[in-house]
């Protein structure tokens, strides 16, 4: 559940498929062997598509329960009919052999920062009861990388002993950090950031414009491969907030402190998604700088650390309603400190 507005339907909902054909194939394909593992890693970059793959593949399953019969056999993508009654169910979350497990919002209206424990221990009683019609149990958890501790520990349970015709998609954003013991028992599919053409018509489809729209285009070549970040890019107010945080970004280690106080300002007055905004242009930048320097283990450490530091604090300055404005002096001091090397 999300609690912004944003134009991008939720993956449950979404039909369409963008960029992903080889991944597509290699989950449908362990299907029709009859042998598909029981967990499956889909990680990458936000806003790509992980999680829409993770329902299109359950949708596929829980409308064709037998990998054997005809129709699997002759598929060539995970695509399902909108009326389907599989894929009606999973659109309106009444469908009772697949579990959602992701942030749910809190008696205060804001998104909780992880998966909650009691969450992932739902998991025990519904691989444990017996599933409908088609034998499958499939639970998606999005993402992985917002589980508590002891969620993880709980999840690594039911990874350990699977049951029978039971299916696990974990989303990772960040799936060299999941724990080394959950990803030994997965099969993991690394998804790449979308070309711009992909972004493009994935976000005219959501945006329900056209994909030669110049505003779809300009958003589409700032988005790094992401149809979400797209997305938020069509609204004014995001995109010039980006070009704030760009500008700041490019003269790195230097701090202009009257560009970090209208930055704030900016961001103290706007609507609560921009600050998602922001922490997003912020990660796209960090994740940049961590590939450059894969190969330069103190440095990357650096760039790691101002990560998690950073994310912490947004989470913080959301969950408690926290003033804008130091928090981005906080998150430049973080990123100078990282861009030094």
């Amino acid at each position: 559940m999300s609690e912004d507005d944003t134009l991008l339907a939720h993956p449950r909902a979404t039909m369409a498929l963008f960029g992903h054909a080889e991944a597509e194939r290699a989950i449908l394909s362990a299907y029709q062997s009859g042998r598909i593992a029981h967990a499956w890693l889909i990680g990458g970059p936000p806003g790509i598509g992980k999680a829409t793959l993770a329902y299109r593949a359950a949708r596929f399953v829980l409308a064709h329960p037998d990998p054997a019969a005809a129709e699997v056999q002759a598929a060539t993508s995970l695509a399902v009919a909108e009326d389907d009654p599989a894929a009606r169910r999973i659109a309106g979350e009444a469908h009772g052999d697949l579990l959602a497990l992701e942030r749910v919002l809190n008696d205060k209206g804001k998104l909780n920062t992880t998966i909650r424990i009691e969450q992932v221990r739902r998991t025990v009683s519904f691989f444990g009861s017996t599933a409908g019609a088609g034998g499958w149990r499939i639970a998606i958890v999005d993402s992985v990388d917002e589980l508590q501790k002891e969620g993880e520990n709980a999840l690594l349970k039911i990874l350990e002993e699977p049951p029978p015709r039971a299916l696990l998609f974990l989303i990772s954003h960040a799936p060299g950090r999941v724990l080394p013991t959950i990803r030994s028992r997965t099969r993991r599919l690394l998804l790449r950031p979308l070309d711009a053409d992909d972004v493009a018509c994935a976000t005219a489809l959501a945006a329900g414009r056209d994909a030669d729209d110049p505003k779809i285009r300009e958003a589409a070549a700032a988005a790094d491969g992401s149809v979400a970040r797209a997305l938020d890019l069509l609204d004014d107010t995001a995109l010039a907030l980006r070009q704030q945080v760009m500008s700041l970004l490019a003269g790195l280690p230097a701090l202009d402190p009257r560009a970090l106080h209208a930055l704030g300002d900016a961001l103290g007055g706007s609507e609560p998604k921009t600050l998602a905004v922001f922490v997003d242009i912020v990660n796209q930048w960090l994740s940049q700088q961590l590939s450059r320097e894969a190969g330069t283990a103190p440095r990357a450490a650096r760039i790691a650390q101002a990560h998690e530091a950073i994310n912490r604090a947004a989470r913080e300055a959301d969950a408690y309603n926290l003033e804008r404005k130091p928090l981005v002096f906080n998150v430049f001091g973080l990123l100078a400190q990282a861009a030094r090397g």
